[in-house]
């Protein structure tokens, strides 16, 4: 056995090690991802980080040269943050945001302790990924969600001037000819939301170069992501008044997301195309110069 995959397997034994440590808020958090959609993601993240790694193996482990003393200071510093969150808990779920926190930092603080900062460093974005296995605190999670319902009323409404429906707003609500809806906090399409910004996160890292092009990726998602939720909501409405009212309940309604996912990819596609044909016209306007 070489000294990488010694290396591998002694990292291993440290991952496992302080996951066991940790059962107990891991046990937790997977409770809260299947009885709250819009932690769900949380489950998959440490997959797919151990994923991009192993991907991008050859660069990562190029110059593995061990840590011992940055990376034990860093373990010690999220043994602290486990500790001040098991004795002062402001909340369960505080509690155990600051729990998956400090394991969080804890697996970052064994990567540099067994492969060192050069390996850290061009593991950056693996390793920054998995820090979106932390729940986000509520106040977060409202706040987005608050965005994303209000920018879906806009465009609902914008939506319905376009096709000729007659409606009347208050508010969230809008009084159509055969019914009332709300643009309640369920119908702001955060749990689609976050798994777009995932995919499109994931995508940037993967198929784009320059971190602008990143940036500029990421930033488009939010509008549209709000514009194919109103695209649900007014495609849902037009159905139950045109077709069969039972749309506003039926499969579609509660079982369609993933329909709506693919348009929103559809949309979201050759704004993507476009972003990679400027990296590749810039990089030969450089090469010709």
């Amino acid at each position: 056995m070489n000294s990488l995959n010694r290396q591998h397997l002694v990292f291993g034994v440290f991952a496992v090690g302080v996951a066991l440590l940790n059962v107990g808020s891991l046990q937790a958090l997977t409770e809260l991802a299947l009885a709250d959609s819009t932690v769900s993601h949380v489950i998959v993240i440490p997959a797919v980080t151990l994923a991009l790694v192993y991907s991008d193996r050859d660069i990562i482990f190029r110059t593995h040269r061990p840590s011992p003393l940055i990376g034990g200071a860093a373990l010690l510093a999220a043994v602290t943050v486990a500790v001040l969150g098991r004795v002062v808990p402001d909340s369960p779920a505080a509690s155990l945001t600051v729990m998956i926190a400090s394991l969080v930092v804890s697996w970052i603080a064994g990567f540099v302790m067994f492969y060192g900062l050069a390996s850290a460093r061009a593991a950056l974005f693996p390793l920054g990924f998995l820090a979106l296995m932390i729940p986000m605190p509520s106040a977060v999670v409202d706040g987005a969600t608050e965005f994303l319902k209000t920018g879906s009323t806009e465009a609902v409404a914008s939506l319905f001037t376009l096709t000729g429906t007659p409606f009347h707003r208050q508010g969230f609500v809008f009084s159509l000819p055969s019914f009332v809806i709300e643009i309640a906090d369920e119908c702001s399409g955060i749990r689609s939301s976050i798994a777009l910004m995932l995919t499109g996160v994931l995508a940037g890292h993967r198929f784009l170069q320059r971190p602008w092009t990143k940036i500029a990726l990421v930033l488009l998602i939010l509008p549209i992501a709000v514009i194919k939720n109103a695209i649900r909501i007014v495609t849902l409405s037009l159905l139950a008044m045109h077709v069969d009212p039972s749309f506003l309940t039926g499969q579609l309604h509660h079982e369609g997301g993933f329909v709506f996912f693919l348009l929103t990819l559809g949309l979201l596609a050759p704004l993507f195309a476009l972003l990679r044909w400027s990296e590749t016209s810039r990089s030969s306007a450089s090469s010709a110069t």
